[in-house]
């Protein structure tokens, strides 16, 4: 017989249990079974079966031997899977939900260390689920429906490796009471916060960055010990609340702080004593007076460089400023006269922004910037002086000084930066009689231009030869001579729209000298055909907006290079374009000749690729 461990007959069934290990098998009579007298023959080989299977070893019973098999008092339901239905998960340990407008907690892994649930309808965290997740380190929660009510305060207890938390864009009314102190990243913006607590954002060693902007946060909201143990903070947003006044007891770390758009009229005394690391400062869009600033507000940042006052009350420049300052942005207050006395610290200053205040004739006295040697750009526009301010730094490259009351330029206001290479007097006063024929021969490094907007009959003489860009639109040119644009072989681009020109006003010669042009807008004057000689080397023409009413079959002759042409709102019609006249233009790709009385035909040469050409009344 076959000798089985623990074997036994029972019932006509034999009952297989693991055979013995080295036991010796002989055969014997098998189990007694019941057989039809007809099927002896079938018998036979189904004794020789089960001697077969009884040599191989009895079936695998389960819960014996199959591991993955649910023993007693486990269920019987597949197991979760790895990434929920939907979802995405580039790595093992990533979890990616973003956008499935999912109303439920999904059920993640636990190994899950970044969850990305933003652009959802999720109103709640449930506790269960989050405290699953305790090795998560990244939790993005942006643009979702959550409010502090579906906020537990214990939510957050157990993710101890949390890094990263973004609840941005969601309906919270109060900050978590408590986050975790691993947080690196906290992202709150845009909610409806009006208060935070002290373990929020307190005791984070590695804290570096909390965004609080776009909420409703007031100064009673921050308790004084806020970031009380958090040393690292280098970012912080408070932009856009309802702050009166900058807040006490900010980390002593901070690069960077931004506070504009809030109601501050005051920085108490000692307010910044401690952020000695600042490197920016953001306090425009407030309600700061020259009283809510003193000599010390800014004295001890050390490592100041950006500096942002616009859009307050202020009546003068602040006092106290640091020598590390590089950019100052004061446009849009009160201001009506700069003293050289209160920048004589800021020695460093690099960009100083001072546009639309209220300097009148006086407000910038000569010698008034003398201190910044250093500064790079200048920016006055929208104030009410009347002439350029004389000894400006002699470094000075950028000089803005658009709408303005400027109405004369003499032989030696400018002779003070001889390095400027932008210079916009736009939208002044500026007439032909009182531009002296020598203002801009100092201006050796000049490259850009801009007198667009003035009185000026006819282009200014002595331009220097290495300029760029010339802005004359918006004037009153009358005629076009080759005297003023001979030696400017390095422009490229030249605007004289918005004039009152016309074909017989523009001398023979007058385009020779430009072998660099490159745009030439005549747009908007009173020309009745396509003026000639054009530059050889010009690849857009603006001529939209004149009285043309026919273009021959040499208009571009000398244009080889012309990619887009403007001839919208003219007098063409139909057949008012010759065939030929776009002949030897390979590289022609726009030609716009919409707002005309009819549709005009237009016969371009074939090239490698074109885009739609514009036609039609």
């Amino acid at each position: 017989m076959v000798r089985w461990g623990g074997g036994r007959y029972e019932g006509g069934a034999c009952l297989p249990l693991q055979p013995l290990q080295d036991a010796p098998v002989t055969m014997a009579t098998p189990c007694p079974t019941w057989q039809h007298p007809d099927l002896s023959l079938h018998s036979q080989w189904l004794s020789l079966l089960l001697v077969l299977l009884l040599l191989l070893g009895p079936p695998t019973t389960p819960g014996m031997e199959d591991a993955a098999f649910p023993h007693m008092g486990e269920s019987s339901q597949p197991l979760p899977r790895p990434c929920p239905l939907r979802c995405s998960c580039p790595r093992a340990d990533t979890v990616d939900c973003d956008g499935l407008d999912l109303r439920v907690f999904p059920h993640i892994t636990k190994e899950a260390q970044h969850l990305s649930l933003q652009n959802n309808q999720l109103q709640e965290l449930p506790y269960n689920e989050l405290s699953r997740l305790s090795g998560l380190r990244t939790l993005n929660l942006h643009n979702n429906l959550i409010s502090s009510e579906g906020l537990p305060d214990e939510a957050f207890e157990s993710l101890t490796q949390l890094q990263h938390i973004y609840v941005a864009h969601n309906k919270l009314s109060v900050a978590p009471q408590f986050l975790p102190r691993s947080l690196r990243v906290a992202d709150l913006a845009a909610n409806q916060v009006t208060e935070i607590f002290p373990l929020t954002f307190g005791e984070k060693p590695e804290l570096r960055s909390v965004y609080l902007h776009n909420n409703q946060l007031s100064n009673a909201g921050l308790p004084p010990d806020a970031f009380h143990g958090s040393e690292a903070v280098t970012t912080l947003s408070l932009s856009n609340n309802q702050l009166s006044y900058l807040p006490p007891s900010l980390p002593p770390s901070l690069e960077r702080l931004h506070l504009q758009n809030n109601l501050i009229s005051k920085v108490p005394r000692g307010a910044l004593s401690r952020q000695t690391h600042l490197r920016e400062l953001y306090l425009q869009h407030n309600q700061l007076t020259d009283s809510g600033l003193d000599a010390t507000t800014f004295r001890k940042l050390h490592r100041l460089e950006y500096l942002d006052l616009s859009h307050n009350q202020l009546a003068v420049v602040p006092a106290g400023l640091p020598r590390t300052l590089a950019v100052l942005h004061l446009g849009r207050n009160r201001i009506q006269q700069v003293e050289a006395a209160r920048l004589r610290g800021a020695r460093g200053l690099r960009y100083l922004l001072l546009q639309h205040n209220q300097l009148g004739a006086a407000g910038l006295p000569a010698g008034a910037l003398r201190p910044l040697q250093g500064l790079h750009t200048l920016h006055i526009y929208g104030n009410g002086l009347e002439r350029v301010p004389l000894a400006l730094p002699r470094r000075l490259r950028s000089l803005v000084l658009p709408h303005n009351s400027v109405a004369a330029l003499g032989a030696h206001d400018l002779a003070a930066t001889p390095g400027l290479a932008e210079l916009n007097l736009a939208y002044n006063h500026l007439d032909s009689a009182r531009v002296h024929h020598q203002a801009f021969h100092p201006l050796r490094a000049l490259r850009s231009l801009d007198l667009a907007g003035n009185q000026l009959t006819r282009v200014p003489t002595g331009l220097p030869a290495g300029l760029h860009t010339l802005r004359l639109q918006r004037n009153q040119l009358r005629a076009l001579e080759p005297e003023p644009l001979a030696g400017l072989d390095q422009l490229r681009e030249l605007s004289l729209a918005h004039n009152r020109l016309r074909v017989g006003d523009i001398e023979p010669g007058t385009w020779h000298e430009l072998q660099a042009l490159q745009v030439l807008d005549l747009s908007h004057n009173e020309l009745s055909f396509v003026p000639p000689d054009l530059p050889e080397a010009l690849e857009e023409l603006h001529l939209q907006s004149n009285r043309i009413s026919y273009v021959g079959p040499e208009a571009f002759l000398n244009t080889p290079s012309l990619r887009a042409l403007f001839l919208r709102a003219n007098r063409l019609h139909m057949t008012s374009i010759a065939p030929e006249a776009f002949l030897g233009l390979p590289h022609l790709c726009v030609v716009d000749t919409t707002g005309n009385p009819e549709q005009v035909l237009i016969q371009l040469p074939p090239t490698a690729s074109r885009r739609p050409q514009a036609g039609g009344p």
